[in-house]
């Protein structure tokens, strides 16, 4: 009997849901005439894709023009970064950004952007779409890439003077670039 009580409300619900589903089909029409037609959403914009299209890859492609250098990027670190990462960048309380090399083979691995990132345009592309964790997307280009350029000098990676921007950003080697191995199963696309 138990089973019975705890699973007829379950069907008939599972039931209605279904129903109302079917009933939002209109057949020969294309998902973007439903939608239409349903009065639910609109077609993207060039302007709506070109707001969402803001991610980096490991060759540039994406990055925007500006510069930075680590001078202006202790400056928006101090301000902008600091209260989670640490003044430094090791004290946190969130993760630790600096330090850490070659650690990743020990038992207490430190993984940082200058002992675990492989690519020096991933520091760029995460910090301008998700930093500040309390206001994503607010820095500016620029102010991004004086953080990273902040971020790659104090990791040793790179010099005080360097000026990071769209062209030299991927060609900086990072520490661990050949720490990485492509996924060895066939069902996963390569590089």
């Amino acid at each position: 009997m138990a089973w019975c009580e705890t699973s007829m409300p379950k069907r008939w619900l599972l039931g209605v849901v279904l129903l109302l589903m079917a009933s939002c089909v209109v057949p020969g029409r294309s998902n973007h005439e439903q939608a239409g037609a349903l009065g639910l959403g609109r077609p993207a914009t060039a302007d709506d894709i070109r707001a969402w299209n803001i991610d980096a890859n490991p060759s540039g492609e994406g990055l925007p023009v500006g510069q930075g250098t680590a001078a202006g990027g202790a400056a928006v670190y101090a301000s902008k970064c600091a209260r989670c990462h640490g003044p430094t960048g090791v004290e946190g309380p969130m993760d630790r950004l600096v330090g850490g090399r070659d650690t990743l083979a020990s038992t207490s691995p430190v993984k940082t952007v200058g002992s675990y990132w492989p690519y020096a345009t991933t520091l760029y592309d995460y910090i301008y779409r998700a930093m500040p964790f309390d206001a994503p997307q607010s820095l500016t280009v620029d102010e991004v890439y004086a953080v990273t350029a902040w971020l790659l000098h104090e990791n040793g990676i790179t010099e005080a003077d360097t000026v990071i921007d769209a062209r030299t950003l991927p060609q900086i080697p990072m520490p661990n670039r050949h720490g990485f191995v492509p996924d060895p199963r066939p069902d996963v696309p390569g590089p």
